[in-house]
């Protein structure tokens, strides 16, 4: 998946003191456009959970005026996508559900719902299905998962990778698990479960203790002040009850906003404790968003565990997934600590001391475990460090690459949009909030592109047509 930012749309952390308009899912997010020649554009407000504006249409130009009647009407709009019931009338529901007789429990898999038996009637034409214990203490199994990557995504758990978390959680010393969405469920595990979720759909079968109708992006409780009480008690350890947060967002969401919820649940952990530390915590999420997670919090390593999911075609292990499984276990707990089963194809390196894949062989020059995705890698003597093993070094390039790249353009060799140089990007430019220069040192006039070297012209000239409609494409789907 392509970054905001790599389609030319930076997100805006706004100022604390001024509130964003709301959409259906909460707080909107602040965007901005950037050119390719550094150059700021407009800002605007869109939905922070979903990405694409089939899901959500909201979009408010920042500096945009809007009027009482637009305001009025969104404000209907926002309560006509509240849920039927509050989470409170779900508990109510759920009590009677629960003494009811095997025959008379009925779950209608059209509306998602639990249904009381004066309200079969008017589910009759629906698909009706009886409703075990063993159901309503794992609703993700009852439940139809949402599958939109870019706003749900409701993989679930292999049993392999769910047992895995829960006997490492527990190993740990952990007592309690506050879940960032997804299928930690109710167990026999000795350990107490506080579910952070944007589907309502959970509020039937949790209690108000058990559960927060939450928005990951934005860190907003829908439950108000009430969910947030909920939260800090849940976050305190009294009688030594250690707690860990585990997340699983997904994969078509923003890095950036993520980390700064993650760290605000942290910062409500060290209020509670007195503390300057960070709550341990567990993101599960593709390994080739490394570096962004590490650049948003430092203090996570990622861990070669292959996370398996059950009703995704592809990250799992099996005839239709891969041999390896792209998602991995980002953790700032240390490494050495999370045991790595033996029997699954793990080993722990001495060297670098962490649990570490069966191929991903120990590269002395390097010092380090160097394979990401679960192959081998090797080692190239001119670039100086560990590569895939598909890759060849390219002389013309002076870099390893695939064999079959375009030579001559290499993202390095991109340098920065903002000032022209080479030897960094356009985040760490000191020049960033400064009017963009210049291959030549003087300043762009208005208007007019600024010039780049030759070669990064020339490569830029090479891209294909069609990768420059897809980015245009994708960008029109955010806006």
């Amino acid at each position: 998946m392509e970054s905001c930012e790599s389609l030319g749309i930076e997100l805006v952390v706004p100022e604390k003191d001024r509130p964003a308009p709301c959409c259906p899912h909460g707080p909107t997010l602040l965007f901005e456009k950037v050119s390719e020649g550094g150059a700021k554009g407009r800002r605007f407000y869109a939905c922070s959970a979903c990405r694409d504006r089939k899901d959500c249409n909201f979009f408010q130009w920042e500096d945009e005026k809007v009027s009482e009647a637009r305001q009025l009407a969104r404000d209907e709009e926002n309560k006509s996508k509240l849920p039927p019931f509050t989470h409170r009338e779900h508990c109510a529901r759920f009590n009677k559900f629960v003494s009811l007789a095997l025959h008379e429990k009925r779950f209608c898999a059209e509306c998602q719902l639990l249904l009381l038996p004066g309200e079969h009637a008017a589910h009759a034409s629906h698909r009706l299905t009886e409703v075990t214990s063993a159901q309503l203490q794992r609703p993700s199994v009852l439940l139809r998962p949402l599958e939109n990557k870019k706003s749900n995504a409701q993989y679930l758990f292999a049993d392999r990778s769910a047992h895995f978390l829960l006997d490492t959680l527990v190993t740990l010393g952990f007592k309690k698990v506050l879940c960032v969405v997804k299928n930690l469920e109710k167990n026999d595990e000795p350990m107490k479960s506080l579910l952070l979720d944007i589907d309502f759909r959970y509020a039937q079968f949790y209690s108000q203790g058990e559960f927060c109708h939450y928005n990951m992006f934005n860190h907003h409780f829908f439950g108000g002040e009430a969910a947030k009480k909920v939260l800090q008690s849940f976050l305190s350890e009294s009688d030594g009850d250690k707690v860990v947060m585990v997340a699983d967002p997904p994969f078509g969401g923003l890095v950036k906003p993520l980390a700064n919820s993650f760290s605000l649940i942290s910062h409500v952990w060290a209020a509670q404790h007195n503390s300057v530390g960070e709550m341990p915590m567990m993101w599960i999420f593709p390994y080739f968003f490394e570096p962004r997670i590490l650049e948003c919090l430092p203090s996570f390593r990622m861990l070669d565990y292959q996370v398996d999911y059950d009703n995704h075609p592809l990250y799992k292990h099996g005839k239709t997934g891969r041999k390896q499984s792209p998602v991995r276990l980002f953790s700032n707990i240390s490494p050495r600590d999370i045991v790595l089963p033996k029997e699954e194809g793990y080993r722990f390196c001495s060297l670098c001391e962490r649990y570490v894949w069966s191929l991903n062989k120990h590269c002395p020059k390097c010092n380090l475990c160097p394979s990401k995705d679960g192959r081998e890698w090797k080692h190239c003597l001119t670039c100086e460090k560990c590569v895939k093993p598909s890759w060849r070094h390219c002389g013309a390039c002076g870099r390893c690459s695939l064999p079959d790249h375009p030579c001559g353009f290499s993202k390095e060799q991109q340098g920065c949009f903002n000032c022209g140089s080479l030897k960094h990007k356009r985040k760490a430019c000191p020049q960033k909030d400064a009017q963009r220069t210049n291959k030549y040192g003087s300043k762009s006039k208005k208007g007019k592109k600024s010039v780049f070297a030759g070669p990064i012209r020339k490569a830029k000239a090479k891209r294909k047509s069609g990768a420059a409609r897809r980015a245009k494409k994708a960008a029109a789907l955010l806006l």
